[in-house]
């Protein structure tokens, strides 16, 4: 026996208990004839005290020690005389009475504690030492208790827990997909599931009812903080509902987690429709933590003389609260953020609304002081705000004054990740047009059903189909989005003759899926949540990796097994496959 107790379990009541604990050494101490060892495991830390002067050769033993070494100690507990009121075990320590070296271990790379020495490079090369941080190892022990949270919610609401393929047909519609050969049909390719989607919705036509699934998935797109090559959903679908009813369920799973993980007590999520939602915000996620919406003022500011804003398709303005004072200083760096080529807008226009009632800006030569009352009125404004302006093509400059704007919720200390707020965007297009294509993409998929009420459109004016779609957004982070699916073949096939696909290519790609909703496919409909995402979120995390056992790094590569790697020239011949490298 290993152990009988652990190192995060013992308190002041088991003093005098005799006890065997195992871990890796997490501290050493030495002062005068004692030595104190902090013991570490999955669990907790323990202090083991060893005194020269009672037993010699044992203290010797420990210190020969060094930091993570495996070892197994057993002794007594007893009652600290110097309390540690920072960890749970920090009123005891065990009077050691003997010591075992499970296995000795090298200098680690980077100390093992919560701020440590290794950089990020560093840290994924050796993760599993990376893994035994507490920071770390509690966004995975947060991981596990949402997953087991949502499979419990889920399966007393009668959801049945299904898995689905891995090895799939490559569908070149939406990202690309990561490609697997096949050795047994020669020159004929897998690809991995960017989502179950398909298996769900034949799932439903199966007469399953309701689905769910946490699934890895795949993406082979550039990766930033919040992607990955790989990824896990949360993926249900349920049959014969409404939007409404799959709304209410999932908002009801986000409740639940937030109340058993965060103890927190969401009120009912608001709405926004997709076209509002870029209206106020400029974003299909907006962060609703703060309010600062756009107020558009191309009227108030045609005909001023300023030939910005008269040749604008689109002028608008956000309110800051409490910052007329700002200094040239602080609204040159705002002019150089929404410059930056990440942004691209040309310029930002500013109106002081200062304390004693008099507005200043630096457009003064083109407009009254009328006229920019007439602007904060239109705002909202008060004396000690002020408003920032961009102007431009519409949806181009809403775009920039959304970065702005979320840069100014910053500056102000207005998105606090303990402050969470939700809410559901709905009513997003079905459509996207590709100008250069001159042909219509699916916004979310083609099976995503259009509003009942725009089926007519579909002939018509293809952009303005309205899609009963959704997404889950979390202090403008989009963790879940779904859809009510197409369950008629005539719609269906509808939809794909919009969207370009002859008949023959619909039917190879996904003849089967339109086969069997012949046989009778009920109203269904669902959602994915990315378990990454959500878990991140809670954590307060910046990027998604410390979530993740095993995550690759910002190229792609799991630089700890180093791959991806290059393959013997055997299994390519094997495979049948001719590689033509390009040089970089």
């Amino acid at each position: 026996m290993y152990r009988n107790r652990t190192c995060g379990e013992l308190r002041i009541a088991d003093v005098n208990k005799e006890v065997t604990l195992s871990g890796w050494v997490h501290k050493m101490r030495k002062m005068g004839g004692m030595t104190f060892i902090d013991l570490r495991d999955r669990y907790g830390v323990t202090q083991l005290s060893f005194n020269q002067e009672v037993n010699h050769e044992l203290c010797e033993k420990a210190n020969k020690l060094a930091r993570e070494y495996v070892i197994q100690v057993s002794g007594k507990v007893a009652e600290r005389s110097s309390k540690n009121q920072h960890i749970p075990t920090g009123d005891v320590e065990i009077i050691a009475t003997e010591i075992t070296v499970l296995n000795a271990a090298q200098t680690p790379p980077f100390t093992i504690e919560t701020e440590t020495d290794g950089g990020d490079d560093l840290r994924m090369k050796y993760r599993y030492l990376d893994l035994r941080r507490n920071v770390v190892r509690k966004n995975l022990e947060l991981r596990h208790k949402m997953a087991f949270e949502t499979r419990k919610y889920l399966d007393e609401r009668n959801f049945m827990e299904v898995e689905t393929p891995v090895l799939i047909g490559s569908t070149p519609e939406g990202a690309r997909d990561f490609i697997v050969p096949s050795r047994m049909n020669p020159g004929e390719f897998y690809a991995l599931p960017q989502s179950p989607q398909l298996f769900k919705q034949l799932l439903m036509v199966s007469g399953f009812d309701r689905y769910f699934q946490i699934v890895k998935c795949f993406r082979d797109e550039d990766l930033r903080a919040d992607r990955q090559p790989e990824f896990t959903q949360i993926d249900c679908e349920m049959s014969f509902v409404d939007q409404e009813d799959v709304l209410n369920m999932f908002e009801g799973l986000t409740k639940h987690l937030f109340k058993t993980q965060k103890g927190i007590d969401l009120p009912d999520f608001p709405r926004i429709s997709y076209a509002d939602a870029m209206r106020q915000y400029g974003s299909d996620k907006p962060d609703i933590r703060f309010d600062m919406k756009f107020v558009e003022i191309k009227d108030l500011t045609t005909g001023g003389g300023f030939g910005v804003f008269d040749s604008s398709e689109y002028v608008g303005a956000i309110c800051a609260q409490g910052c007329a004072s700002y200094t040239r200083k602080q609204l040159d760096e705002l002019t150089d953020f929404v410059k930056r080529p990440q942004i691209g807008a040309k310029g930002l226009i500013y109106v002081r609304y200062n304390e004693d009632g008099t507005l200043k800006s630096s457009v003064d030569k083109f407009f009254s002081e009328d006229d920019l009352k007439s602007w904060a009125e239109r705002c909202n404004a008060n004396p000690g705000d002020l408003l920032l302006v961009l102007s431009g093509e519409t949806e181009k400059t809403q775009k920039q004054l959304a970065e702005l704007r979320l840069e100014m919720g910053s500056r102000l200390g207005l998105r606090d990740k303990n402050n969470y707020k939700c809410l559901w965007v709905v009513d997003f297009p079905l459509l996207e047009k590709d100008e250069e294509l001159n042909r219509f993409f699916a916004k979310h998929h083609p099976f995503t059903s259009p509003k009942p009420e725009d089926i007519s459109l579909l002939d018509t004016d293809p952009g303005a189909v309205r899609a009963n779609a959704y997404d889950l957004v979390i202090n403008g982070v989009e963790v879940g989005g779904g859809s009510i699916r197409i369950h008629d073949s005539a719609l269906q096939k509808k939809l794909f003759s919009v969207l370009g696909f002859t008949e023959e290519r619909a039917q190879e790609q996904f003849g089967f899926l339109m086969n069997a909703f012949k046989y009778g496919a009920p109203p269904h409909g669902g959602i994915a949540f990315g378990l990454d995402r959500l878990v991140s979120l809670f954590a307060g995390l910046d990027s998604i990796r410390d979530c993740i056992a095993f995550p690759k790094n910002n190229s792609g590569r799991d630089v700890m097994i180093d791959a991806p790697s290059r393959i013997e020239q055997e299994q390519l011949d094997e495979l049948g496959i001719t590689l033509h490298l390009k040089v970089k």
